[in-house]
């Protein structure tokens, strides 16, 4: 790959940039430690499978068009 083309500059660029990081070490640790709390232990507690509760296996979607058209009435 030639050496001024510009998808290998930009690598260059980010390769350089993260090579020679060091307080942005210690703040991507902090996001991604983040990102694993909101996406795994937040759903794990405050959002449970209701379908798998409430519905038999194989009719959820059924279940669901239940639910849609009771509530849908006045």
């Amino acid at each position: 790959m030639r050496k001024n083309h510009f998808f290998y500059r930009v690598f260059d660029l980010y390769y350089d940039g993260f090579r020679h990081m060091t307080l942005g070490r210690t703040l991507w640790a902090i996001i991604l430690i983040k990102l694993f709390i909101i996406f795994v232990v937040l759903k794990l507690f405050f959002f449970p499978n209701f379908l798998k509760h409430h519905a038999e296996e194989g009719n959820e979607a059924q279940y669901v068009g239940e639910q849609m058209v009771e509530r849908g009435q006045p």
